[in-house]
């Protein structure tokens, strides 16, 4: 028998018990290791606990690819930590922003510099958010507006980047087959992930969106609020504001004076050098010669390619500190492992996140919301109903990695019965999975990259939190509209993605407009400059 013929409505249990946890804790991995746990109770009864232990160990240790994941997610942040320290991400900074005389010119530079940066959304926040703050203030960006463009450019490229949100989402992919029972029968999960990009659409808005609000410098919302004060008066914080903690606090002083490039481009070009020609190498070789550009990346051994550039990466990082004398071994290494320990937090959501995709698995949680669900939910209605699912958990959640887990595995084996066994579905399934679960992130409180983007620029977290929802909802809206249309008439992506970004500029232009009118202020604060004066500081 299925696990949905011998479980049934009790399957829901686990994933919804850990979203309602989450919402009333605020504790993400507790709440995911609670649900879990009722999913151990639900398989065996009274053994709930050994079978929570043994589902947990086995999800860490059983399979080679979750191994090969969490020591790409260790070595990437030893990595990050190198070169902070070695002082490469200030020199970085320092290149890309020596003529930044202008607030637009901060802000492009930040957006830019935060797209490069797609090795992580942690690292993302802390390197960019540290490096921009002090330039940002001087051109008098308020830290909401910091803290909005860093946000909104770290999570969502880090979906398409050389990152572990890359790898993480081919696991869940991967969860989602053996959910649906169809490893055999659907695309390679890195085909899969390529064909789900267009799809993402919220992450690509996102982006877009933080370049819109830059260029333009139109605001609307309470950013339109706190950029009118910090032009006016110089105040990049409100009145009794609670900033949250200097990054420094968190990564420690750099181990030279004088940042120079090298320590930069050395350990990023090894990364991104030793990925590419190991992916070339493994698709070539499992595709065979002259074959097809989409089946070697489907035959690509991305995430060994992965773990050889990470690696490479942490060791040229090693190599140029201690032969730059920047620092002795003893303290390189220290560094690596401060670097590890930054990452402990992703790593534990990674491990519950695998539980519970092997909890919904064991119980069929997917095939019985599957059976149910496609009795109502058509092929044009499915993207738009997963989305706002993923949104809803994640928002409660506050983890984006947890939402996927839950969802996943459900979403995936439901658009394969919708899309009648076929994988038609398959890829705006994954790419809405991904967009709902970071449009949720962005919008949560308890949002762990939410926090780490208000520590790293020093902003007020609820303050932060608050502006950056306006954007946040104007985007998901306009993600949400194409999807339909894409439901209802299967139009190519390709031609719906540039209409949505024309719309979404539309909507910058009115709601800018619309909401300064009623406010009495202009709806771009960089207008009142002149009205500013030095008495105001």
């Amino acid at each position: 028998m299925t696990g949905a013929e011998t479980f049934g409505a009790i399957s829901v249990v686990p994933p919804l018990l850990a979203i309602v946890l989450a919402i009333v804790t605020r504790r993400a991995i507790l709440s995911l290791f609670l649900g879990i746990w009722s999913g151990g109770i639900i398989f065996t009864g009274s053994h709930g606990i050994v079978q929570t232990l043994n589902w947990t160990v086995s999800s860490l240790g059983e399979s080679l690819f979750n191994a090969k994941i969490l020591t790409i997610v260790m070595f990437l942040g030893g990595g990050v930590a190198m070169i902070w320290r070695l002082g490469g991400a200030k020199a970085i900074a320092n290149a890309a922003t020596s003529r930044l005389d202008s607030q637009r010119k901060v802000g492009l530079a930040t957006w830019i510099f935060g797209m490069l940066w797609f090795f992580g959304d942690y690292s993302n926040t802390a390197i960019v958010g540290t490096t921009m703050r002090d330039m940002a203030d001087e051109m008098r960006m308020s830290r909401e507006k910091l803290s909005y463009i860093i946000d909104s450019t770290a999570a969502p490229v880090a979906t398409f980047g050389i990152s572990s949100w890359v790898v993480y989402q081919l696991s869940m992919i991967e969860q989602g087959y053996e959910a649906a029972g169809i490893s055999g029968q659907a695309p390679e999960a890195f085909s899969l992930f390529l064909q789900s990009i267009p799809f993402n659409m919220y992450c690509l808005f996102a982006i877009v969106m933080v370049g819109i609000i830059i260029i333009t410098q139109r605001d609307f919302g309470e950013m339109l609020d706190a950029e009118h004060r910090s032009w006016k008066h110089g105040k990049v914080l409100r009145d009794n504001a609670v900033p949250m903690q200097s990054a420094e606090d968190s990564l420690g002083e750099m181990a030279t004076d004088s940042p120079q490039l090298r320590y930069f481009l050395l350990p990023v070009g090894s990364l991104i050098t030793v990925v590419f020609v190991g992916s070339a190498y493994t698709g070539v070789s499992g595709a065979g010669e002259g074959a097809a550009l989409v089946d070697i990346v489907g035959s690509a051994a991305f995430v060994d390619a992965l773990l050889w550039g990470s690696f490479s990466m942490v060791s040229m990082g090693l190599i140029t500190g201690v032969a730059g004398g920047l620092m002795d071994l003893e303290e390189a290494m220290e560094t690596i492992i401060d670097g590890f320990s930054m990452m402990l937090t992703a790593a534990s959501i990674l491990v519950m996140a695998w539980t519970i995709g092997t909890v919904t698995t064991e119980l069929g949680t997917g095939i019985y919301v599957t059976n149910v669900a496609e009795t109502i939910i058509s092929p044009m209605l499915l993207p738009v109903v997963i989305l706002f699912a993923s949104a809803v958990i994640a928002f409660s959640t506050g983890t984006s990695w947890g939402t996927m887990a839950i969802v996943t595995p459900i979403a995936i084996p439901l658009a394969w019965s919708i899309g009648g066994s076929a994988p038609t579905l398959l890829p705006v399934a994954v790419g809405t999975v991904f967009s709902g679960a970071i449009f949720g992130d962005h919008c949560s409180p308890i949002s762990d990259t939410t926090i780490l983007s208000s520590t790293f620029t020093g902003a007020d977290h609820i303050d932060h939190v608050r502006t950056q929802m306006y954007y946040a909802v104007t985007v998901i809206l306009v993600a949400s509209m194409m999807l339909l249309v894409w439901g209802a008439t299967r139009i190519t992506p390709f031609v719906l993605l540039p209409i949505g970004v024309g719309l979404l500029y539309g909507l910058v232009y009115g709601l800018s407009e619309w909401d300064a009118s009623r406010k009495d202020l202009v709806p771009q604060a960089t207008r009142t400059q002149q009205q500013s004066s030095p008495s105001d500081d």
